[in-house]
């Protein structure tokens, strides 16, 4: 293992014990959302650390109440970073990895943020 990749999953772990233990919403040390404090409007992001913390405990219904986009989008992060891993990919790897993390697939997801954006401060709760 690099030490690049030795650090990244010892931050990545300090990070998941972090999140299990201490709920953001009751601890004033995690960060806010700038986005919200100004403006009371909620980013693509806000709730995505509430949601983590209830992932990590398995309350899958708080979590998706607490962020959506993030609960629906984690799939698909762990996907692309397989794909990275993939030494040398079949051609049928490399289709299906341009179809899902192309150009088109960046500006849907792009549009699926926006959306996401203004459906959760248009219908409260999102």
């Amino acid at each position: 293992m690099t030490f690049k990749r030795s650090i990244f999953v010892l931050v990545a772990v300090a990070l998941v014990v972090i999140y299990y233990i201490f709920n953001p919403q009751n601890n004033s040390f995690f960060p806010q959302c700038p986005v919200f404090y100004l403006t009371g409007l909620k980013c693509p992001g806000c709730g995505s650390q509430r949601a983590i913390h209830h992932l990590l405990h398995l309350d899958f219904y708080s979590a998706l109440k607490t962020n959506l986009l993030l609960v629906f989008s984690i799939p698909y992060l762990i996907l692309g970073l397989v794909f990275e891993q993939i030494k040398r990919p079949t051609k049928t790897i490399l289709k299906l990895r341009k179809i899902l993390y192309g150009q088109i697939a960046i500006i849907i997801v792009l549009i699926i943020i926006i959306l996401f954006s203004v459906f959760r401060n248009v219908i409260h709760g999102i």
